[in-house]
């Protein structure tokens, strides 16, 4: 039986029948705080980057560097997308309204995927940097952190704004700490950091080949891969068509900065390979300190997570408010997770990605690191098709910010992002592609025959 709308007089109302609008409330300064602390440059420092000197040893900076430099083509199309379809959905609202609701909505899967995966991983590195005043089990501080960060989300925007900026100074500081004294202790000359060196497993030392470089990018990607969380607060901006852009590519900058000084200063004041792959920074910090500087790293670091918490719950609540307003679920629950609370926030999607997150603290997620990396990787893939897309039609006069060397940019991000994917372990790209396949069921069995009724991307737009 075909699936037709109801006349009006018998509707059953839905969340996008009137459309929930955010309440514009942050400018550039409140946004670019925002987004430097879901990039959250200390934890990612302390939580992500040990495993890339476990295996790329000392060229973790070049392929840090290298990875920055492409998420500048990223931030190109994430700027120029993000001022001309400003919406809390931000991927797949993008990618919807110019490659198509399919494109659109796989994009939403693969950010669900990472948005939902990351925050508990990075809270359980909480109990490992409180551990100079307390000891914690791993899981409990991850759930404690993902609660609280779900309780913080529960607030205004701007409120949040100041909460996240003053953690985020904290974790700044800590990593000009090791900044500093990375480069105060260095055992090793600036060559070392193209010398290609990692530590082998029979205490020798082996030479990090190219393919080993291209294969880490996908977690380099992942290492500034924040920034776009200024697309999700485009709809909550105040003049999003220009603000979107500036934060977006101040951030990057900001956050390459952040993480990639203290990355060099590591990689020359590491006593050693097999230290440097070891990758335990506070010992280094202690080492090179006392261990008062090195608690202090430490307590920085775990509210930097706590941080990082925080405004990814927000993100993702922004994305699952979007989703239901846009009619991506059946009725009942497009119309629970539309609800905005007093405080202007999406309080029933804030507490549907938060407290899920404190349960998936419980659960061993070190594979999906992996999962996280091509996840990335493929959704910055569907972005930069969308870009491609962007000059057509009614969009080519769309009041936008416009990136330059275009369509240049756009094609050359897609074939080095293709070859990134091809590079990646099988076991985690059949995970991803599962995922998908699920999704993609998802859309052909339940969303497209109802085309008419559900996933109806929205552009909010200003009275």
């Amino acid at each position: 039986m075909t699936d037709t709308l109801r006349p009006v007089e018998t509707a059953v109302p839905e969340a996008s029948d009137t459309p929930q609008k955010l309440k514009r409330s942050i400018g550039i300064v409140g946004g670019t705080l925002l987004t430097l602390s879901c990039v959250t440059p200390a934890s990612t420092l302390f939580v992500v980057v040990p495993d890339l000197f476990g295996s790329l040893g000392t060229a973790t900076a070049l392929t840090i560097a290298i990875g920055s430099l492409l998420c500048v083509a990223v931030a190109f199309c994430y700027s120029e997308l993000g001022t001309l379809v400003p919406s809390a959905g931000g991927e797949y609202a993008m990618v919807s309204t110019l490659a198509g609701r399919l494109a659109g909505w796989l994009v939403f899967v693969l950010s669900l995927l990472v948005v939902m995966v990351v925050p508990p991983v990075i809270a359980m590195g909480t109990a490992d940097y409180l551990a100079p005043i307390v000891d914690l089990d791993p899981s409990l501080a991850g759930a404690g952190v993902m609660l609280l960060a779900t309780l913080a989300g529960l607030l205004d925007l701007r409120a949040n704004a100041w909460i996240t900026g003053v953690f985020l100074v904290l974790e700044v500081i800590a990593a000009a700490v090791v900044a500093v004294l990375g480069f105060a202790h260095a055992e090793r000359g600036p060559d070392s950091l193209v010398s290609m060196q990692v530590a082998g497993a029979d205490g020798g030392t082996d030479t990090v080949t190219a393919l080993l470089i291209v294969s880490g990018l996908a977690i380099a990607l992942f290492v500034t891969q924040g920034f776009s969380t200024a697309v999700y607060l485009s709809e909550e901006m105040e003049n999003p068509r220009r603000n979107v852009a500036r934060t977006v590519l101040a951030t990057l900058g900001l956050s390459a900065v952040i993480i990639l000084v203290p990355v060099v200063a590591i990689t020359l004041g590491a006593s050693n390979l097999d230290e440097l792959a070891g990758g335990d920074i506070s010992t280094m910090v202690t080492a090179w300190s006392n261990s008062a500087v090195g608690t202090f790293v430490s307590l920085c670091v775990a509210l930097a997570i706590i941080n990082a918490g925080i405004v990814m719950v927000i993100q993702n609540s922004r994305v699952l408010f979007a989703s239901a307003r846009d009619k991506a679920w059946p009725a009942p629950v497009n119309n629970v997770l539309a609800k905005l609370g007093r405080f202007g926030s999406p309080w029933v999607a804030t507490l549907t990605v938060g407290v899920p997150g404190a349960a998936l603290c419980f659960v061993n997620l070190d594979t999906l690191y992996g999962v996280t990396g091509v996840s990335v990787t493929g959704m910055y893939l569907l972005v930069a098709v969308a870009a491609l897309l962007s000059r057509r039609g009614t969009h080519k006069h769309g009041p936008a910010w416009r990136m330059p060397l275009w369509p240049a940019m756009p094609v050359l991000l897609i074939a080095v992002l293709v070859y990134i994917l091809s590079q990646q372990e099988t076991s985690y790209l059949l995970w991803t592609g599962g995922i998908t396949a699920v999704a993609t069921l998802y859309w052909a069995l339940y969303l497209r025959p109802r085309r008419d009724t559900r996933w109806l991307v929205s552009i909010p737009t200003d009275e």
